[in-house]
């Protein structure tokens, strides 16, 4: 599928943050997929990402009380980050420079130098599975993964937030007309990822659709590649980073489904939830989520930069 149509589907969902950056230019497009998701046009202007860490806010002391988990990461000095380093502008390893650039990352370099006064993060790599163990057992401060905000895992962690909001879209090899829709699901093989909400969307929306679990996002897009998948259900945002670097598939119709992101935190340190949502709040107040939103998910989706969602609006956070 071209370009054309992928920007058809972008824009008939305005609620979706990724469509509203989309639309809000008039003409948006995405730029030819298949490019090197570590180099400066992926996943944006290198000086530009620098520039924005750089004026990245720092902490004052009172701000981070004696006993809260902040004091402790900023005793260690380094943030321990849930994440992942394989997703196209949100969290991608350079494999040359072993940097990892994109919206996630950077906003976890962020916060970390506002407890710490450095961007130094030390990544964890996370699964749909994990993430709420590694909160809880305290392998890992925080978690930014395109972690959707349900009150189900409220119950085990807290969210801080949402800072994004994204939905479920599909992704089907490149070429394939036969699906276009949700609804087209039924009868089909579809990949999801183990224990993400897009398992029990995919039962909704196509209660005939035949669900196949996959633990990883790669997993799913090879499983597509291969044929033993007919499509892969996602957060539009993650399937349109996959498209951006991959020309052998494409993301198909409109979103069907509103997923908020939160930032994950440990619920046995309350205090850091208000921490992170008035760190959120001030970069957000600042234009440095603008401006980090442009210079990663904007070289995907062109025009002006979305209106972050409002912090505290999703049941769960």
């Amino acid at each position: 599928m071209r370009n054309s149509r992928v920007l058809t589907a972008v824009c008939a969902s305005a609620a979706l943050a990724l469509t509203l950056g989309a639309c809000g230019g008039g003409s948006a497009a995405l730029p030819a997929p298949g490019g090197s998701a570590g180099s400066s046009t992926a996943a944006g202007s290198s000086d530009a990402y620098q520039q924005i860490l750089d004026a990245a806010p720092v902490a004052t002391a009172d701000q981070i009380p004696a006993g809260s988990l902040m004091a402790t990461i900023k005793k260690r000095g380094t943030l321990a980050v849930g994440g992942t380093d394989t997703s196209a502008l949100f969290s991608l390893k350079d494999p040359v420079t072993g940097r990892l650039t994109g919206f996630d990352a950077g906003l976890a370099a962020m916060l970390a130098k506002y407890i710490t006064g450095s961007t130094d993060t030390k990544l964890v790599q996370v699964t749909v599975a994990t993430r709420e163990q590694l909160l809880r057992n305290g392998t890992v401060d925080t978690v930014f993964a395109t972690y959707s905000i349900t009150p189900e895992r409220a119950k085990k962690i807290d969210f801080a937030g949402p800072y994004y909001s994204s939905g479920n879209a599909i992704l089907t090899k490149k070429g394939d007309s036969g699906i276009t829709s949700v609804k087209d699901l039924n009868g089909k093989n579809v990949c999801v990822q183990s224990g993400s909400t897009a398992a029990n969307n995919v039962k909704k929306f196509a209660p005939k659709a035949q669900v196949m679990l996959f633990e990883g996002n790669s997993q799913c897009v090879q499983a597509v590649r291969q044929g033993r998948a007919d499509a892969y259900v996602n957060d539009q945002s993650l399937l349109v980073g996959v498209q951006y670097r991959d020309l052998s598939v494409q993301v198909v119709g409109k979103p069907f489904t509103t997923d908020p992101y939160g930032i994950g935190v440990p619920k046995q340190s309350p205090e850091m939830k208000k921490f992170v949502d008035a760190w959120l709040k001030k970069i957000e107040d600042s234009g440095l989520w603008a401006k980090l939103w442009k210079a990663t998910l904007g070289t995907a989706v062109t025009g002006d930069a979305p209106k972050p969602p409002v912090i505290g609006s999703v049941e769960g956070s």
